[in-house]
């Protein structure tokens, strides 16, 4: 059951996303930066916590997940000082920053892009 939990919450978190491109003017990145902001804002005020422990994975993957996972570290780090405030967020999401970039660098390599104009 949880795989169909997971499926479900990460299908509607993307319908979400798709319908905020169709039905506005935003463009892909804006609703990438919202969809991460809310992510983060969701678990500052400890809501986005209770998706993952419903979903899990598929509250994780999604951006919103990306924005829960920076602000839960930054809200960890903060316990401990100022600097793991700051770091924190990025020590916890080091792990999928690192996949996204070393996948993008060999994606690169492999094809050629083409410019659109």
């Amino acid at each position: 059951m949880e795989y169909i939990y997971a499926f479900i919450t990460g299908g509607v978190i993307c319908v979400i996303g798709q319908l905020l491109m169709d039905a506005t003017k935003l463009t892909a990145p804006r609703v990438l930066v919202i969809l991460v902001v809310s992510g983060a804002l969701l678990q500052a005020f400890q809501l986005y916590e209770p998706l993952v422990e419903f979903a899990s994975t598929g509250a994780r993957v999604p951006l919103p997940g990306f924005g829960y996972n920076l602000a839960k570290g930054a809200m960890e780090g903060a316990s401990k000082g100022i600097l793991d405030a700051v770091t924190g967020g990025v020590k916890a999401a080091a792990g999928g920053i690192s996949v996204a970039i070393g996948w993008g660098y060999i994606i690169a390599l492999i094809f050629n892009p083409k410019s659109v104009r």
